[in-house]
């Protein structure tokens, strides 16, 4: 058989693309896991956590901002796209997929999630020299990706063993990041003005996020594939 990913998608509006809402994930995401050999299933509000155990990897992909409630937090003005059912799905997924030790790939909103997951906090609106272009919804530029923001990896780290390097270059789209690092993870990864771009959670479960968009490159990008390809490795021992 082969690996199955699990990835909850977001909800798009009735009329955007039929007369029903839509649970969607985008397609950068499904090529990049296609191409490290797994599959993707794709669920929506609703569904009960316990599906982790039908599977053997979590993704958690890009999208609107983590509601400040959740880490303490009055709501920024500039904070948006907060969807409560969203964070209610993503937060009970992560949660049951801890639980059952499965590995865990977080893609920008989804290293927010996996912070708060853990008790930290963000910064609900990053401005600094670094040139990124803010995610907004719905896209401005279909089918664009962020600028290449240089990114740096602890030597030793997950990513850098998967990556086979301690620096790469990663499409960066997202106007929130970490603030307070929460409890059992660890920053493995900055850019040069010291946003935190990657963390992993410490003990031996591979649960690793990056603030970058690697899908957006990886077809292209050795890598960033490379990022999906390790994590379905690690998926894959968990495969009957």
């Amino acid at each position: 058989m082969r690996t199955t990913i699990l990835i909850p998608g977001r909800v798009v509006p009735a009329g955007r693309y039929g007369r029903d809402e839509v649970v969607a994930v985008g397609r950068r995401y499904l090529g990049a896991l296609g191409r490290a050999g797994a599959v993707a299933l794709v669920c929506g509000p609703g569904t009960p956590p316990d599906v982790v155990h039908r599977v053997d990897g979590l993704l958690l992909t890009g999208g609107g901002d983590v509601d400040p409630a959740r880490y303490g937090a009055a709501v920024d003005p500039r904070t948006y796209g907060v969807d409560p059912q969203r964070d209610d799905l993503e937060f009970g997924l992560l949660d049951a997929a801890l639980a059952a030790g499965l590995p865990v790939l977080a893609v920008c909103r989804g290293l927010q999630v996996l912070n708060v997951a853990f008790g930290g906090t963000l910064h609900q609106h990053v401005d600094t020299g670094v040139d990124r272009r803010p995610a907004s919804f719905p896209a401005p530029e279909p089918g664009t990706i962020g600028p290449l923001v240089e990114v740096h990896l602890d030597p030793g780290c997950r990513l850098a063993d998967a990556v086979g390097a301690v620096r790469l270059h990663g499409s960066h789209s997202h106007h929130q990041a970490v603030d307070r690092l929460g409890a059992g993870l660890r920053q493995v990864g900055r850019a040069t003005d010291g946003v935190v771009e990657a963390v992993e959670a410490e003990g031996d479960a591979w649960i690793t996020a990056v603030q970058w968009h690697p899908e957006d490159t990886a077809a292209t990008d050795p890598a960033q594939q490379a990022i999906f390809d390790r994590f379905v490795v690690e998926s894959a021992r968990r495969s009957p």
